[in-house]
Formats: structure tokens, C-alpha cells, sequence
């Protein structure tokens, strides 16, 4: 029999094949999240999990919002979650659910949680990650940024009457109050250095203060020139009243607090932070 010859370049019986290894690990990675329950983004769900490497997504009211990854614990990384989102407004820890797989350090390599990105972006948009959910503090440089009205922070502003994790009645110095205010709030607390804050003493009241009322008080004993404005997502304290940020919502000045109207700009495409070893 003789042989079928075809085209004189041969392409007949010869041709490219393409496999695409990393859509099909997207595709497996997403179809094992599917197939899990979801839990509550809550202390005792995360207390069950390994303190192991893995991928994760959040849930809103049953909702895929976000797809993230922690190349060290997955447990650490869910409790920074469960901590920025008790402190927004707009937005309840009872409406959060998560699901996570552990998967292999040498994995990690592969990041996949972009492989995740790029599997849902297929079906859909991911909200959370395209919005500014997983940004760090932009650093004093971007603190005068008007957010986008679809940014996280704009959509749930940071909760200014939440209490202050392990703040304690009587006196202190002003700069142990400081740090007692950063290390007890679930969103950032940036502020300015000055040797005045350790020779300066104040008196706490009470143990159950919100932010709210620790920031006027903190106002009040600050050198004059000095403010705290609360941001949209994080608040800041600074050598510069009585300057005005395009985003601010409240501004704390002498013992007094004064509110103010933020702007935002039209919805569009946000700027966000490249992953890092714990997202």
C-alpha cells in the first residue's frame, strides 16, 4: 500500500501541540474549593485549620469575593482577615464564610492563587481582589489619594466606635497610649514621632473607650500643631493641622472632633498591591 503523502512541507502528518499545565492546575485547585463547605471567618473555625501553606477564598452572603494564598500558615493569614473586616462598617463577620486547601511549600511556587485569579476571571469577576481588599498601608506618600467609590475602604470605611483591645484605666504616657491605640485596633494607626510624647502624661478614664473617644483625648494633649484624621481606611497622626486630606471623613483637633465629607472618585480600575508571602 502506498503511503497517503500530503503537502509538500509535510504539515499533513506534523503539527504543534500546546498543553496547558497551569490552566489545568487552576482548574483543579478551583473545582477541589468547590467541592468544600464553607465555614464561619470566625476564631473557632480558624483554630481547626493546620498551621500549613495554602490557598483560600472568602465568601460575602454565600458570594465569592476573593481568592488569596499564605505561604507560611494558613490560620495567620485568615485571622488578619477576620481582624480587618471586625472593623469596617457596612459589613458583618456573621456575612463571611472561607474555604482553604492546604497545598505543598514547593507548590507556592507556582503561585496559586493567581492560577485561581486567572480560572475565575474566566467565569467572572473576583470583586475583592480587584478592589483594594488585600492593600497594605499605602505609606504617608499616598495619604492625599481620593479612592475610588468601588474601593474597599470606601465601600466599608474603617468603624471609629469600636473599643480598644487591651486599653487600660489610669495614668500613662502619651506615647504608651499611642502604641496601646496601634496594637489595639484592627485597622492601621500611623502617626509622627516626638520626644514630647514620652515626657507627657495622661489620664485614661476608662477601659471601654471606643477610638473614637481615645482619639479626641489623644487630640487634646498633642503639641498644637499637631492632628489625627481618620481616613477612609486607616487613620494617621501628624505635625501638620489644620491640613485637609481629600479623603478624610473626621478630623481630631485640640480635643474636638470634626467631622468632614470625603471625596471619591467614579468607579473604575484600582490600584493594588502585587501578592506577597502572606497574601
Amino acid at each position: 500500500m502506498a503511503p497517503v503523502v500530503g503537502p509538500e512541507d509535510g504539515t499533513q502528518y506534523h503539527k504543534d501541540f500546546t498543553l496547558s499545565i497551569t490552566k489545568a492546575l487552576g482548574d483543579q485547585l478551583a473545582k477541589a474549593l468547590e467541592e468544600l463547605g464553607q465555614a464561619p471567618l470566625d476564631k473557632d473555625s480558624i483554630a481547626l485549620l493546620k498551621e500549613k501553606p495554602g490557598v483560600y477564598q472568602l465568601y460575602l452572603n454565600g458570594e465569592f469575593v476573593y481568592v488569596g494564598k499564605a505561604d507560611k500558615s494558613l490560620p495567620v493569614r485568615l485571622r488578619n482577615h477576620l481582624d480587618k473586616i471586625s472593623g469596617r462598617r457596612n459589613i458583618s463577620l456573621d456575612e463571611m464564610t472561607f474555604s482553604c486547601l492546604y497545598v505543598a511549600e514547593d507548590f507556592s511556587a507556582l503561585a496559586p492563587e493567581q492560577l485561581l485569579i486567572t480560572h475565575h476571571k474566566g467565569q467572572g469577576d473576583i470583586p475583592w481582589n480587584n478592589n483594594g481588599f488585600g492593600n497594605k498601608d499605602p505609606g504617608r506618600q499616598r495619604d492625599s489619594t481620593v479612592l475610588k467609590r468601588n474601593h474597599f475602604d470606601v465601600m466599608f470605611p474603617i468603624d471609629l466606635d469600636r473599643p480598644i483591645k487591651d486599653l487600660r484605666a489610669g495614668e500613662t504616657t502619651l506615647q504608651e497610649l499611642l502604641e496601646t491605640i496601634k496594637s489595639g485596633l484592627p485597622y492601621n494607626f500611623r502617626y509622627g514621632k516626638s520626644a514630647e510624647f514620652k515626657a507627657r502624661s495622661v489620664n485614661v478614664p476608662s477601659a471601654d473607650m471606643t477610638a473614637d473617644e481615645v482619639f479626641q483625648l489623644v487630640s487634646a494633649e498633642i503639641p498644637a500643631k499637631w492632628q489625627v484624621t481618620a481616613l477612609m481606611g486607616y487613620v494617621i497622626m501628624y505635625d501638620d493641622s489644620p491640613n485637609t486630606y481629600r479623603s478624610a471623613w473626621r478630623y481630631y483637633r485640640a480635643g474636638q472632633r470634626v467631622n468632614a465629607v470625603p471625596e471619591a472618585e467614579p468607579t473604575g480600575d484600582i490600584e493594588v498591591d502585587p501578592p506577597t508571602a502572606d497574601d
